[in-house]
Protein backbone atom coordinates (compact mmCIF):
# COMPACT_ATOMS: atom_id res chain seq x y z
CA UNK A 1 0.00 0.00 0.00
CA UNK A 2 1.38 3.38 -0.99
CA UNK A 3 0.91 6.62 0.99
CA UNK A 4 -1.21 8.94 -1.13
CA UNK A 5 -1.34 12.13 0.92
CA UNK A 6 -3.28 13.39 3.94
CA UNK A 7 -6.25 11.36 5.22
CA UNK A 8 -8.43 14.42 5.84
CA UNK A 9 -9.25 17.63 4.07
CA UNK A 10 -9.10 19.61 7.32
CA UNK A 11 -6.48 19.58 10.04
CA UNK A 12 -7.63 18.32 13.45
CA UNK A 13 -6.28 20.29 16.38
CA UNK A 14 -6.00 18.71 19.86
CA UNK A 15 -8.02 20.51 22.54
CA UNK A 16 -7.32 20.58 26.29
CA UNK A 17 -10.90 19.87 27.39
CA UNK A 18 -14.01 19.81 25.25
CA UNK A 19 -17.17 17.87 26.06
CA UNK A 20 -20.20 17.03 23.98
CA UNK A 21 -23.20 14.74 23.89
CA UNK A 22 -24.49 12.09 21.55
CA UNK A 23 -28.11 11.19 20.96
CA UNK A 24 -28.76 7.47 21.13
CA UNK A 25 -32.19 5.91 20.71
CA UNK A 26 -32.95 3.42 23.49
CA UNK A 27 -35.94 1.06 23.56
CA UNK A 28 -38.84 2.23 25.72
CA UNK A 29 -42.25 0.79 26.59
CA UNK A 30 -45.17 3.14 26.00
CA UNK A 31 -47.87 2.52 28.61
CA UNK A 32 -50.36 5.12 27.38
CA UNK A 33 -50.45 8.02 24.97
CA UNK A 34 -52.53 11.14 24.31
CA UNK A 35 -52.28 14.17 22.05
CA UNK A 36 -50.27 15.94 24.77
CA UNK A 37 -47.87 13.26 25.90
CA UNK A 38 -47.23 9.71 27.01
CA UNK A 39 -46.35 7.59 30.00
CA UNK A 40 -43.34 5.36 29.36
CA UNK A 41 -41.21 2.77 31.12
CA UNK A 42 -37.43 2.63 30.83
CA UNK A 43 -34.63 0.69 32.53
CA UNK A 44 -32.92 4.02 33.29
CA UNK A 45 -33.99 7.26 35.04
CA UNK A 46 -34.64 10.39 33.01
CA UNK A 47 -33.73 13.88 34.19
CA UNK A 48 -36.68 16.14 35.05
CA UNK A 49 -37.34 18.93 32.52
CA UNK A 50 -34.82 17.47 30.06
CA UNK A 51 -35.77 17.44 26.37
CA UNK A 52 -35.54 14.33 24.20
CA UNK A 53 -36.54 13.20 20.74
CA UNK A 54 -38.87 10.20 20.86
CA UNK A 55 -39.30 7.92 17.85
CA UNK A 56 -42.77 6.37 18.03
CA UNK A 57 -44.11 3.56 15.86
CA UNK A 58 -47.84 4.18 15.63
CA UNK A 59 -49.24 1.29 13.64
CA UNK A 60 -47.90 1.64 10.12
CA UNK A 61 -46.56 5.18 10.70
CA UNK A 62 -43.44 6.33 12.53
CA UNK A 63 -42.92 9.81 13.89
CA UNK A 64 -40.33 11.68 15.93
CA UNK A 65 -41.61 14.09 18.56
CA UNK A 66 -39.75 16.25 21.05
CA UNK A 67 -40.78 15.64 24.63
CA UNK A 68 -40.07 17.15 28.05
CA UNK A 69 -39.70 14.87 31.06
CA UNK A 70 -42.49 15.96 33.41
CA UNK A 71 -41.88 13.31 36.10
CA UNK A 72 -39.86 10.14 36.57
CA UNK A 73 -39.97 7.66 39.41
CA UNK A 74 -39.22 4.05 40.21
CA UNK A 75 -42.11 2.05 38.80
CA UNK A 76 -41.13 -1.37 40.06
CA UNK A 77 -38.23 -3.53 41.15
CA UNK A 78 -37.83 -6.92 39.49
CA UNK A 79 -35.38 -9.74 40.09
CA UNK A 80 -34.63 -10.23 36.40
CA UNK A 81 -34.34 -6.72 35.00
CA UNK A 82 -33.74 -4.67 38.15
CA UNK A 83 -35.31 -1.23 38.35
CA UNK A 84 -38.00 -0.07 35.93
CA UNK A 85 -38.65 3.69 35.82
CA UNK A 86 -42.06 5.14 34.98
CA UNK A 87 -41.81 8.53 33.30
CA UNK A 88 -44.29 11.14 32.12
CA UNK A 89 -43.44 12.86 28.84
CA UNK A 90 -45.04 16.09 27.62
CA UNK A 91 -44.89 16.49 23.84
CA UNK A 92 -43.41 19.87 22.88
CA UNK A 93 -44.76 21.52 19.72
CA UNK A 94 -45.39 18.36 17.68
CA UNK A 95 -45.48 18.92 13.93
CA UNK A 96 -48.76 18.77 12.01
CA UNK A 97 -47.64 15.40 10.61
CA UNK A 98 -46.98 14.06 14.14
CA UNK A 99 -50.30 15.41 15.47
CA UNK A 100 -52.19 13.76 12.59
CA UNK A 101 -50.40 10.44 13.14
CA UNK A 102 -51.19 10.50 16.87
CA UNK A 103 -54.84 11.42 16.19
CA UNK A 104 -55.22 8.61 13.65
CA UNK A 105 -53.59 6.11 16.00
CA UNK A 106 -55.79 7.14 18.94
CA UNK A 107 -58.92 6.93 16.76
CA UNK A 108 -57.95 3.40 15.68
CA UNK A 109 -57.38 2.37 19.31
CA UNK A 110 -60.75 3.79 20.36
CA UNK A 111 -62.54 2.04 17.49
CA UNK A 112 -60.96 -1.29 18.40
CA UNK A 113 -61.73 -0.77 22.10
CA UNK A 114 -65.38 0.14 21.43
CA UNK A 115 -66.15 -2.90 19.27
CA UNK A 116 -68.22 -5.52 21.08
CA UNK A 117 -66.58 -8.86 21.71
CA UNK A 118 -68.22 -11.47 19.50
CA UNK A 119 -68.03 -15.05 20.62
CA UNK A 120 -68.78 -17.84 18.19
CA UNK A 121 -71.00 -20.21 20.12
CA UNK A 122 -74.08 -22.40 19.92
CA UNK A 123 -77.04 -22.48 22.25
CA UNK A 124 -77.52 -25.90 23.80
CA UNK A 125 -81.15 -26.96 24.19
Amino acid sequence: MTFQGPKRDNERIPVPSLHGEVQVFQPITILDISHGGAQIETPFPMLLDSLHDFRLSLGDRSIVVKGRIAHSQVGELTENSGVVYRTGVEFIEPSDHAQAAISDYLAALRARRDQPNIVDAELAE
